[in-house]
C-alpha cells in the first residue's frame, strides 16, 4: 500500500508496504546532481557522496562498515546528473538500527580534512578507471559532445584538476547550498509498521533544517550534431551515435521506450540482429534513452574492429532510416509491448527497485504511477505513435557521432548521410 506524508521541516516521505517480504529498503534522495555544479565545482556531488561514508561524530569509517555488515545488510550510494542517493537494505527486524545509521551519515558526517585528501586519490583512481574503460570513456565523450557547454554534458566524476584542488570548506558550502529539506525525499519499500516508521523518521530527520532557500538553476539543454574522433591505440573502435530524446515526464515517453527497444534495447532488436547476429561485425551493440527532467538523448553504442567502423556506422544509419521511414509492423509492435510489460514487472520484484520507482515517480511526476496505469499506457501504444516519434527524432543528417580508437575521422564522415 502506497502512502505519502511530509515531515514538519518539508522532507517528503513516500512508502510502499510489502508484507509478503522480509526485507526493507530505505533511500534518501537529494535533488542535486552533476548538472547543478557551477564551473569549478565539477565532481563535487560525487565526491560528497563518497565522504558521507568516511566517519561521523560517533562512528569511524571502519565502524560504519562493520555495523552494516553485522546487520547482514547493504548500504551504498550513487550520484546521477540530477540526484544523489544514499540507501540501505536490511531485514525488516533491523530497520530502526539501519535508519539510525543512515541518519547519522546524512546529518553528522565530519568531512575530516585528512579523509578528504585521502579520498581525492580514490576518486582520481576512479577517473583513471573510466579512461581505461573504452566503453565508459566514449559514452562520457559522447554526452559532452552532444550537450556542448551544458552542465548535463559534464562527467559525473568531475575533472582531475577540480578534484585535486577542492577543499573541505568547498564541499560543506555546496552541501549548505543544495542539501535542503525541500529538496530531500525519503523513499521506503518493504515490510515495516507504518506508524512506527513515521515516528522514527520524525525523530531522526524532522530536525533537519536550513535557514535559506536552496540554490537551484536548471535550464533545458540543446542537442548538437557533428563528429568527434579521439584516436587511441585500442584493439577495437568504440562508437556512439546520438539523437535528441525526450524529458522524463513527456507524454510520448512510452513510445520512446518502444522505439528504443526496437532499435537496440534487447537481443531481438533490429541493430543487434543485423550487425551482430547476421553480419558478425560487433560483439556489443545496443541503444538506450537517457531522459532528464527537461531534456533527453537517444544513443546507439557499438564496438567493432577498426577497419569495420565505417561499415558499422553505415549499417546503423541504414536501419535507423528504415525505422523512421517505415515504422513497425503489427507483430513487431506487439512483441515490443509484451517485452516492455515483462521487463517492468520483473524489475519491481525487489524492495530496492520498488524504493527507486517510488522516489522517481515522486520527483519527476509528483505522484505514484501504478503498475496498472503504466501497463495500460503501454497497451494503448499504436504503430502510428512510435512511427511519428521515430520520424521526429531519428534524423541521421543532424545526429552526433563520437568515435574512440584507431579510426579515421574522414572515413567516418563519409558514412554520414
Amino acid at each position: 500500500m502506497y502512502r505519502k506524508f511530509t515531515l514538519d521541516n518539508g522532507v517528503r516521505v513516500v512508502t510502499e508496504r510489502m508484507p509478503s517480504v522480509k526485507s526493507v529498503t530505505v533511500g534518501i534522495w537529494v535533488n542535486v546532481g552533476s548538472r547543478d555544479e557551477e564551473t569549478g565545482e565539477e565532481g563535487y556531488s560525487h565526491f560528497i557522496e563518497h565522504m558521507f561514508f568516511k566517519g561521523t561524530r560517533t562512528r569511524s569509517a571502519a565502524q560504519i562498515s562493520l555495523e552494516i555488515d553485522a546487520l547482514g545488510g547493504e548500504m551504498n550510494a550513487f550520484t546521477g546528473r540530477e540526484t544523489t542517493t544514499f540507501y540501505v537494505k536490511v531485514l525488516d527486524q533491523h530497520l530502526d538500527h539501519a535508519l539510525a545509521l543512515l541518519a547519522d551519515l546524512f546529518h553528522h558526517s565530519q568531512f575530516h580534512p585528512k579523509e578528504v585528501e585521502k579520498e581525492k586519490q580514490v576518486v582520481l583512481e576512479e577517473v583513471r578507471m573510466v579512461e581505461d574503460d573504452p566503453e565508459d570513456l566514449v559514452q562520457d565523450l559522447h554526452t559532452e559532445q552532444m550537450l556542448k557547454g551544458h552542465p548535463l554534458g559534464r562527467p559525473i566524476l568531475g575533472r582531475p584538476e577540480t578534484i585535486q584542488r577542492l577543499r573541505r570548506e568547498d564541499l560543506l558550502r555546496f552541501i549548505e547550498a543544495h542539501y535542503h529539506p525541500s529538496q530531500t525525499l525519503i523513499s521506503v519499500a518493504g515490510n515495516f509498521e507504518p506508524a512506527g516508521l513515521r515516528r522514527t523518521l520524525d525523530r531522526l530527520f524532522g530536525g533537519f533544517v536550513r535557514w535559506h532557500h536552496p540554490r537551484l538553476s536548471r535550464w533545458p539543454s540543446d542537442v548538437f550534431g557533428g563528429l568527434l574522433v579521439r584516436r587511441k591505440p585500442l584493439q577495437q573502435a568504440h562508437l556512439c551515435l546520438g539523437f535528441r530524446g525526450l524529458p522524463l515526464d513527456d507524454k510520448n515517453r512510452y513510445a520512446l521506450h518502444a522505439l528504443n527497444a526496437v532499435m537496440g534495447g534487447s537481443v531481438s532488436s533490429r541493430l543487434f540482429q543485423e550487425i551482430r547476429e547476421r553480419r558478425g561485425l560487433a560483439y556489443s551493440i545496443y541503444s538506450y534513452a537517457a531522459s532528464f527532467s527537461d531534456s533527453g538523448v537517444l544513443t546507439v553504442y557499438a564496438a567493432t574492429r577498426p577497419r569495420e567502423a565505417t561499415r558499422v556506422v553505415e549499417l546503423i544509419c541504414r536501419e535507423i532510416r528504415r525505422i523512421a521511414r517505415d515504422g513497425l509492423d503489427r507483430k513487431e509492435l506487439q512483441k515490443t509491448k509484451d517485452q516492455m510489460k515483462g521487463s517492468l514487472m520483473l524489475s519491481l520484484e525487489s524492495t530496492q527497485s520498488r524504493m527507486s520507482k517510488l522516489a522517481k515517480d515522486e520527483l519527476y511526476h509528483g505522484r505514484p504511477l501504478s503498475l496498472a496505469e503504466v501497463t495500460a499506457k503501454i497497451d494503448q501504444l499504436t504503430g502510428h505513435h512510435v512511427h511519428h516519434l521515430a520520424r521526429t527524432l531519428l534524423d541521421t543528417s543532424s545526429m552526433s557521432i563520437t568515435a574512440l580508437g584507431p579510426v579515421s575521422g574522414r572515413a567516418l564522415a563519409s558514412a554520414i548521410p
